[in-house]
């Protein structure tokens, strides 16, 4: 009767470390993704407000935050993790992009089917131009993403977090440990 009680808040512990993760990895690519909506409205000179394209951003932020903690459960990328960080950041942002965009063909390949049309209409009606240029945000986006976490993985959590978000002084005595 212990082990479960022992086991159990090990797996509510699990789920709150997740839920975490989940959080601030949307809330990083949120950041841009808004961002980049506000760019694209200004950039075609449409000065409304529209409240579609921020939640459209936010949802593809929580979608796109999922599927890395999903690769990242499936050990994606830790080939490289001998490499230097530089490396192994870029390395697993390409392999994390190359996910993502496995997702969102999947994606749109579930939606036409949904909607009564062919697999091949979704192959047909792909913008190449639209793809290519997210992916290359994304991936500009996924390279600081995946540089801070590998610094988190080498420092271990805690000393990280010490760094980054507490005091100067908090922040040597956690790196000393």
């Amino acid at each position: 009767m212990n082990s479960k009680k022992s086991a159990g808040p090990g797996l509510k512990q699990k789920a709150i470390h997740e839920f975490k993760e989940m959080v601030v990895l949307a809330l990083y690519l949120a950041f841009f993704f808004c961002a980049l909506a506000a760019y694209s409205m200004l950039l075609v000179r449409q000065f409304k407000v529209e409240y579609w394209n921020y939640g459209f951003a936010l949802i593809n932020a929580l979608v796109i935050a999922k599927v890395i903690l999903i690769g990242e459960y499936a050990k994606v990328g830790r080939r490289y993790e001998a490499r230097p960080l530089l490396l192994s950041a870029i390395y697993k942002a390409f392999l994390f992009l190359l996910l993502v965009f496995a997702f969102h063909i999947v994606e749109e390949v579930i939606k036409r089917l949904l909607h009564g049309e062919s697999v091949l209409s979704a192959f047909h009606d792909i913008r190449i131009d639209d793809l290519l240029g997210r992916s290359i945000v994304i991936f500009c986006v996924f390279i600081p993403l995946f540089a801070f976490r590998e610094f988190r993985r080498v420092l271990g959590e805690d000393k990280f977090y010490a760094l980054v978000f507490r005091s100067e002084k908090a922040g040597r005595s956690g790196l000393a440990n």
